[in-house]
């Protein structure tokens, strides 16, 4: 049996981005991946990207946000910053093999009406699903995602 590929996917504040790509790692990767989220000053999940992410049929309504504390000891092969600040800090607190960095403006920060910050969330996870893609074809070119 084949060991999985621990991930550990963070951003500011743990509430959207990080946790949308922990989700749908999960689902696009399967049993290959073991995934987590963090981030630096964590708040709660927030409702609009559990309705963005509700509505490709994927449930983050039980996830938590976690402060990148709790994974210090932690071995991980990849750590992915979803924003410039995790960036700067990631690689001199992980243990990991590799970090990669996407950016994913913060739909957190989105003004207008509530269907506009929808949008917004549904912006993010949808360039989190498509780098995801991206990057799992060159993990593993003959897996379907």
């Amino acid at each position: 049996m084949q060991v999985p590929i621990r991930v550990l996917f963070l951003s500011d504040g743990n509430a959207a981005r990080s946790q949308m790509a922990e989700a749908l790692l999960r689902s696009l990767g399967g049993v290959g991946f073991e995934v987590r989220s963090a981030g630096f000053e964590p708040l709660a999940v927030h409702a609009l990207a559990v309705q963005a992410m509700r509505e490709i049929g994927v449930d983050i309504s039980g996830q938590r946000a976690k402060h990148f504390n709790e994974y210090l000891q932690d071995q991980f092969d990849y750590s992915i910053t979803l924003c410039s600040h995790d960036r700067h800090f990631c690689p001199d607190f992980l243990h990991d093999i590799q970090t990669l960095h996407w950016v994913c403006d913060d739909p957190g920060e989105a003004g207008g009406t509530e269907a506009e910050k929808l949008a917004a969330y549904r912006r993010a996870r949808d360039e989190i699903r498509a780098q995801i893609e991206r990057w799992l074809a060159t993990l593993q070119p003959n897996i379907a995602v």
